[in-house]
């Protein structure tokens, strides 16, 4: 044997080139290499590890982060988002040999035979393409659940979708007959030569169920003439190959009897005469008195059909509609359409009533009842719990909530779209932690995004703007705001998903109230404090304005309230408290004067006194003045 053929240097060269495979767990906004396993947790959730991203790769050539920022813009239409985004890029690329595998764990809460699952990927050009993954539910790295796995040729983006399913289908010359997997109800059918030559064609149904017409007819006083409405059928045909022959379009459209039927035909056998098998009514009768009551009831019943092109919907008037069992409708379609709807009325409505029927129909099957929640800690008063959640699964998790301890509010219910995020702002004397630390950008404040079937928390630190505010309340109020985003008004900016121009926001969609606990502050005084006596007494004592107030007499008083330049009202005031002493008039006319004047110690009061008196005509009770107060003065001193 060989020196290169020995036993123990085959297994090294076999170890070399072994591709294993890697665990990789993303930690949101930080870069780490495939070999390492970390746990990645969600806001508000510190002790549940989540979500994890494996990849089949070589070892150490592969990074992953979180990239849920841009959850926002990675569903589209009727796209609704059912895992968290990741982002996988190259060390080196180099080196790096295709393709690559990955597996990403995904949970959908509500599921419908009209819907299907995919990866969505967006590479680092932002080119988009939808990928059917090999779902398993098994267990990678310790962690147990759906994953999505398929295998690509291009890194970037990954996120899984749920979206409505699509049927591809081939149109022989020969013609097809095709039930629709989603809905056997709905029926296709080709005649032969429909196409010169064979086709590739796809279809789409988006269900139009009665809560969702009920809640349109509730908006609108306008549709209460409409009895039902069949799914929305969206048909995808070349535009290079027009139709040459009819297309037969069979869709349920019930009447307005169906859901009373059952009721209706126990009635009328418990009200018979007869039973079934009496020989005095005939069965043939009874089936004929049925026939007759079913068509009478339809007759009053009109059909309607609308199509779209171009995002533009019509009313396809030159259709004859056809009445089938079991509340089918059939018609027969010349031109292609991109979307189909019938509806069944109780009286004519006016074509642009119609329109705006079917869009809105269309509208509202993408929009979602939410209930926004505000939670507060139990322990932790600044710290609140914020949810955006389904009008459908409020009971439950409200339930779960409270469950976890802390006081509930909710908002009134609003309309939101997969993807519409809602932009928090503070108002009053309460403001977030986060707001408060960084710029006063947009780019700052929190924002909630709505997917309907993830739990879309936010925890939120708030704090006081003002510490002297709300005195005369025992905690600061203040209110949240919530501002609706849609995810038109969303651009990217990076690795986030910013509005266009925040400036433009409309009112806000709900308000919720805040409150935090005032603090006992403790006030910090000097150990010692020094205290400045001062022993001068004020000039012009009582002493000195009673000896003057009785030598004037009343008309030398009112020229003195003249020459002291007090105002009329005060001098009538003095009149009424003393109207029988004028010596007591004049008393308290100085003293009124002498409290108007500033309260210092230099001011010249004695001076600006015996002036006015000079003025009176009194100048020898203006030089007593001046020498009584300056014999008060010397005295002082000594």
């Amino acid at each position: 044997m060989s020196a290169g053929s020995h036993p123990y240097t085959l297994l090294k060269l076999a170890l070399k080139s072994f591709k294993v495979l890697l665990s990789v767990r993303c930690v949101a906004k930080s870069l780490f290499s495939c070999v390492l396993k970390t746990t990645l947790r969600l806001t508000g959730e510190t002790d549940k590890a989540t979500d994890a991203c494996f990849v089949r790769a070589p070892a150490g050539a592969l990074t992953c982060e979180a990239a849920d920022t841009l959850s926002c813009l990675m569903a589209g239409g009727s796209e609704e988002l059912v895992s968290r985004v990741i982002r996988v890029k190259v060390r080196d690329g180099d080196g790096f040999r295709f393709p690559v595998t990955v597996a990403v764990p995904f949970c959908v809460r509500h599921r419908s035979g009209h819907r299907e699952v995919a990866v969505k990927v967006v590479d680092e050009e932002e080119r988009v393409s939808y990928i059917a993954p090999a779902t398993t539910e098994e267990v990678h790295g310790g962690q147990k659940g759906c994953f999505a796995e398929v295998k690509v040729y291009s890194l970037g983006i990954f996120a899984v979708v749920s979206r409505p399913k699509r049927e591809m289908y081939n149109v022989p010359r020969k013609g097809l007959s095709l039930k629709i997997p989603m809905d056997p109800r709905i029926c296709l059918d080709y005649l032969p030569g429909s196409f010169t030559a064979p086709v590739m064609a796809q279809t789409m149904v988006q269900p139009v169920d009665a809560v969702l017409l009920a809640a349109v007819k509730s908006r609108n006083d306008a549709y209460e003439s409409v009895v039902s409405a069949s799914p929305l059928l969206h048909l995808t045909h070349p535009k290079s190959q027009p139709l040459r022959r009819p297309l037969t379009i069979t869709l349920p459209c019930p009447p307005s009897y169906e859901k009373k039927e059952g009721k209706r035909r126990k009635e009328r056998k418990a009200h018979q005469v007869g039973a079934p098998g009496d020989p005095s009514i005939p069965s043939g009768k009874t089936r004929i008195l049925g026939a007759y009551l079913r068509s009478n009831e339809t007759s009053n019943e009109l059909l309607v059909v609308l199509g779209s092109r171009d995002k533009q919907w019509t009313v396809l008037e030159k259709i004859v509609t056809r009445n089938q069992k079991n509340g089918l409708v059939s018609f027969d379609l010349i031109e292609n359409f991109d979307r189909l709807l019938a509806v069944r009325l109780l009286s004519p409505l006016q074509p642009c009533r119609l329109i705006a029927l079917a869009e809105e129909l269309e509208a509202s099957a993408c929009r979602h009842p939410v209930t926004v929640v505000l939670r507060r800690g139990r322990g932790d008063p600044h710290g609140v719990l914020l949810a955006a959640l389904p009008s459908r699964d409020l009971d439950w998790e409200l339930n779960r909530l409270r469950a976890a301890g802390g006081a509930v509010e909710t908002s009134s219910e609003i309309s939101l779209c997969e993807g519409d995020q809602l932009l928090l702002r503070f108002s009053g004397n309460i403001t977030s932690t986060a707001f408060t630390q960084s710029n006063t950008s947009e780019e700052s404040h929190e924002r909630l995004t709505f997917h309907c079937q993830r739990r879309n928390e936010l925890l939120v630190r708030l704090t006081e703007v003002d510490p002297f505010g709300n005195y005369s309340s025992p905690c600061y109020k203040g209110t949240a705001l919530f501002y609706r985003v849609t995810r038109a008004e969303l651009e990217r900016r990076g690795d986030k998903a910013v509005p266009r121009d925040a400036k433009l926001l409309a009112d806000p969609v709900c308000k919720l109230p805040l409150s935090l606990p005032k603090k006992a502050r403790v006030i910090h005084r000097p150990v010692a404090a020094r205290v400045k006596i001062s022993e001068e007494a004020e000039p012009l004592s009582d002493a000195l304005l009673l000896w003057l107030s009785g030598e004037l007499s009343p008309e030398e008083t009112s020229l003195l309230v003249s020459s002291l330049r007090l105002s009329r009202s005060a001098a009538r005031l003095v009149k009424l408290r003393s109207r029988d002493s004028p010596s007591e008039q004049a008393f308290r006319v100085l003293a009124m004067w002498r409290r108007a004047l500033p309260a210092v110690t230099c001011h010249p009061k004695a001076s600006q006194l015996a002036g006015s008196l000079g003025r009176i005509g009194r100048p020898d009770l203006a030089r007593e003045v001046l020498l009584r107060e300056a014999e008060l003065s010397e005295g002082k001193k000594f």
